[in-house]
């Protein structure tokens, strides 16, 4: 029984020492060896990288210590996955840059709350004032619309004349158009309105955030220990 348990450990350890000779001499070959898993759990050593390790791989080096992890394929779900990951991350990428550059155009052209105000007042202003043009310009063609209805009237029974239908259609056409002109300056107005007031919010959180960032800098520098101060060499006198 001793001399069968003998046997075993010697077999042992003759395997071990082959195991490790074609190790080396696989290191010694291409320079690497790799260790990888098959489906079955079995595990390989090759001087080649697998071509479809179901697992991965590990690029060993000549103590058999580990130096590099191959990464195991990617299944076609796998695939989309992480393509439809990297574009979600360009995206997201391109729209913060979209936003730091508007961002930097915000600020360069207004230095103050006070100039986002005289520039909103500007566009209400040109609006206000094109509405009120747009409404007197229609109420003269009211005006017009209600003469020519009265001259209209004056041919009762008989044809009215060319003329005089033409300038009526012509009116109407006209005041038709000034309402719809009146109605799209007004929505502008709402708009530039709107506009101007997520302006100045936004000047707001930018102002903020650098503030923010200023007064964590500054903590950070008063947190940070001070260098240590260098003795200054005694400076020698002549003579000694």
């Amino acid at each position: 029984m001793k001399g069968s348990n003998r046997e075993i450990r010697q077999t042992r350890r003759l395997s071990c020492a082959l195991a490790l000779l074609a190790f080396g001499i696989a290191w010694s070959a291409s320079g690497a060896t790799y260790k990888w898993t098959d489906d079955d759990g079995k595990v390989h050593y090759s001087d080649k990288a697998p071509p479809e390790a179901p697992k991965g791989a590990t690029v060993l080096d000549k103590q058999a210590r580990p130096v590099k992890k191959i990464e195991a394929p990617l299944s076609p779900e796998q695939i989309k996955a992480k393509s439809e990951e990297d574009e979600r991350r360009r995206a997201e990428a391109k729209a913060r840059d979209d936003q730091a550059r508007k961002d930097r155009a915000l600020m360069q052209s207004y230095t103050s709350e006070n100039e986002i105000d005289l520039a909103r007042d500007r566009a209400v202003s040109t609006l206000q004032a094109q509405i009120v043009s747009a409404q007197t310009f229609s109420e003269t063609l009211l005006r017009q619309q209600k003469t020519l209805a009265v001259r209209k009237q004056t041919y009762s029974g008989k044809p009215i004349p060319i003329e005089l239908e033409r300038e009526s259609v012509g009116v109407d056409a006209e005041l038709s158009r000034q309402n719809i002109l009146i109605r799209q300056k007004q929505e502008e107005l709402t708009m530039v309105t709107a506009k101007y007031d997520t302006i100045k919010q936004r000047w707001h959180e930018i102002l903020a955030d650098k503030e923010r960032a200023a007064a964590a800098e500054e903590a950070a520098k008063a947190q940070a220990p001070a260098a240590p101060k260098t003795a200054a060499k005694p400076i020698a006198k002549a003579g000694k």
